[in-house]
């Protein structure tokens, strides 16, 4: 059985509402596709289990042997933004459902 690696999970407050966060997926080529795609986030609410993913456009194209994004790195207001945006759309963090996925623009709005 292959070992699953647990991401760094993030605190964020929003609106006065405690959130957590993690790296979902780093920019980069699909599978699927081959196109290039942008990175993605997790998010719930430290309280609750529904989880929303938060998609964002694909950037430009590192250069060759750049380093990979790291969780870090990640501003917290672009992460602020985009779990604002996610509710804005809908996203109800302490209900009980499926995870929704909501695409953001650049800014996470």
């Amino acid at each position: 059985m292959a070992k699953t690696k647990k991401s760094a999970e993030f605190e964020i407050t929003v609106g006065g509402e405690p959130y957590v966060w993690r790296l979902q997926r780093r920019p980069g080529r699909s599978s699927d596709t081959g196109e290039w795609s942008g990175m993605a986030i997790a998010v719930r609410h430290a309280e609750g289990q529904r989880e929303a993913v938060v998609e964002f456009p694909a950037p430009p194209r590192p250069r060759f042997g750049a380093p990979l994004l790291q969780p870090a790195q990640i501003p917290r207001d672009l992460v602020a933004n985009a779990v604002a945006s996610a509710i804005a759309s809908g996203w109800e963090p302490l209900s009980r459902g499926k995870t929704v996925a909501i695409v953001v623009d650049a800014n996470g709005e």
